[in-house]
């Protein structure tokens, strides 16, 4: 075969330049140009600059205006825009004004578009997280985007509890999931307003993340039809609790009116008995007067206690009423979930073991309940503070604290219980040791793990969430999440989705490289280094590039960190996962 060489170009981008190919193999630059956007072109698509500004994200630039205004100008790279399939770039302020013009469809649009071209590799690290691990594990968190304080040109900003205090800007509502071959993979991350909490954002995290994986465990429904006919048996005593409020109501009432009679016919007789005997002089002791005065005085004191305590009354029926209403639209809500995870589970060929770790912050009996009965391992903390003060009180000077780590102790208990919660969990007290002083706090469970029997595991497994805490970090401080790019709320939602997927396109590439790459040196090299040192490294190093039978040749120059070494690229083949709900086995790849 004959080889072509062209002539080679000089680029500061070289990891870009390899990416691009990567990108176009998997079909990314023609699946952007597909996008419906309302736009006019005039040099440059819309489509080409939503490209651009997710190549400004995927190398780490902090601002918009970097593409053209950086030391070395991403839009003046010309081997970059030919390696993703591109003409040329658009000067920043064009991709600016694209980002503003954005509407909501079509942020949605870009979402979806990305969860297409995610879903292989998901699909494909769920059915190895089913083979090596045995189940497939999710952590889920609420992260702040702080904006000026001073700010008024960020739409849908809020104030809200941002990292170390109250500040202006969004929150993201991010779920991601342990990967075997890529470590951590986002699923998805949701834009919210800055007073957005994290204990209203369970169930949406769940949900998405079920949406972008098409798997899910098998539901809880025998907790469900549990639960179901406790609540009705408790329906039922409140309507017996409000039947006999209401009939205490209406013996008393009763008794009000005819005592009201009374009153009314005793200060008759003692008007008409004053007008027969004269006047209002006194009374002989056993006069008719003083017996109809006597009477009177006696009904109307009745009548006043009876006043008095019709209002108690009242609000016993209030609060019976109120206490039914409740039960029913819990009984509503149950039986709708119950005939919900019914027919998931009619639905779901192949149901999955999965786990989900959360916070504190997500810890509601309500948000436990959920998860419980959506089939999920839960290990969480408790959002009540008085769930540990209530384990502490358990705590005696004989108990035997289990060391779990380098300063923290455990001590399990078993059946706790937490508010709103029906299902007995797994409850254990940490203590940490800080110098002088020790912190005291919770963790609880739910499922078949036996943490109780291995309190390590149990610590070990629900820090290990701490993976998305990096990862949160990981794009503040490489994606440059902390400056956010537009101020336009489709445009916002759009830069955290291509930063997100940005995320997992550098892992994906970096395995490509490390195994796809035939001379494994610089390939590996690059390849394998952390994520922080492609975007900020190998994104940013110089090398020579031309292409050869259309695959690409990068050779680093002397100014770069890979000076004197070359990467051949060659085309790419992905092994799509195996159908993973055409069958219930999960056969090997």
């Amino acid at each position: 075969m004959s080889t072509q060489t062209l002539t080679s170009t000089l680029t500061q981008h070289a990891l870009l330049v390899l990416w691009g190919q990567f990108a176009q193999s998997l079909g990314i630059p023609q699946a952007f140009a597909t996008l419906p956007l309302h736009q006019k072109t005039y040099t440059h698509t819309p489509q080409t600059k939503l490209l651009e500004f997710f190549l400004a994200i995927l190398a780490g630039l902090p601002h918009l205006t970097d593409l053209s205004h950086a030391a070395h100008p991403l839009d003046q790279d010309p081997a970059v825009a030919t390696a993703w399939g591109q003409p040329a770039w658009a000067d920043a302020s064009g991709v600016s004004r694209a980002l503003q013009a954005l509407t909501p469809a079509e942020a949605a649009q870009v979402s979806h578009l990305l969860q297409e071209i995610s879903r292989p590799f998901i699909e494909r690290e769920v059915l190895l997280a089913m083979q090596q691990q045995g189940r497939v594990v999710y952590d889920g968190d609420l992260t702040g985007r702080p904006v000026s304080n001073t700010s008024t040109t960020y739409p849908g900003a809020a104030y809200g509890h941002m990292s170390d205090g109250v500040h202006l800007g969004y929150q993201a509502a991010l779920v991601t999931m342990h990967s075997p071959t890529y470590g951590r993979l986002w699923l998805g991350v949701t834009p919210h307003p800055g007073n957005t909490l994290s204990c209203s954002q369970a169930e949406a995290l769940v949900r998405a993340a079920e949406t972008q994986t098409g798997a899910r465990p098998a539901r809880r429904v025998d907790l469900v039809q549990t639960r179901l006919r406790a609540v009705a048996e408790q329906c039922a005593e409140r309507t017996r609790q409000l039947r006999r409020a209401e009939e205490v109501w209406a013996d008393l009432t009763r008794e009000r009116d005819l005592t009201q009679r009374d009153v009314w016919y005793w200060q008759q007789q003692v008007a008409d008995r004053q007008a027969a005997a004269g006047g209002d002089g006194p009374a002989r002791p056993h006069s008719k007067l003083t017996q109809a005065r006597t009477r009177a005085a006696m009904h109307a004191k009745r009548l006043a206690q009876l006043e008095q305590r019709l209002p108690q009354v009242g609000q016993w029926v209030t609060e019976a009423e109120q206490r039914l209403a409740r039960g029913v639209a819990t009984h509503a809500q149950v039986e709708a979930r119950l005939a919900q995870l019914t027919q998931d589970n009619v639905s779901n060929r192949t149901p999955i073991v999965a786990e989900f770790r959360l916070d504190g912050g997500f810890g509601t009996g309500e948000n436990l309940t959920l998860l419980i009965e959506l089939g999920y391992e839960v290990y969480s903390k408790p959002y009540s503070p008085h769930v540990t003060e209530r384990l502490r009180a358990q705590i005696t000077e004989q108990t035997a604290w289990t060391r779990v780590g380098s300063n923290a102790e455990m001590v399990g208990f078993a059946a706790v219980e937490v508010r709103d919660c029906p299902y007995p969990l797994d409850g254990a007290v940490e203590r940490f040791y800080t110098g002088a002083t020790l912190r005291y706090s919770s963790l609880v469970h739910y499922g078949r793990d036996p943490v109780l029997g291995d309190l390590s595991a149990w610590f070990a497994e629900y820090n290990a969430r701490q993976t998305i805490e990096a990862g949160i970090k990981e794009g503040k401080g490489v994606f440059q999440m902390h400056h956010l790019k537009v101020r336009a709320r489709p445009g916002l939602a759009v830069q955290e989705h291509l930063a997100a997927f940005a995320a997992n396109f550098v892992r994906w590439a970096g395995h490509w490289l490390v195994t796809s790459c035939p001379q494994g040196g610089p390939a590996r090299l690059l390849g394998g280094a952390a994520v922080k040192s492609q975007v900020q490294v190998g994104a940013h190093t110089s090398a020579w590039v031309r292409q050869e039978d259309g695959n690409w040749v990068v050779e680093f120059t002397d100014h770069s960190i890979y000076a004197g070494s070359a990467i051949h690229t060659r085309e790419w083949v992905f092994q799509l996962p195996l159908p993973l709900f055409s069958s219930c086995d999960l056969v090997p790849i």
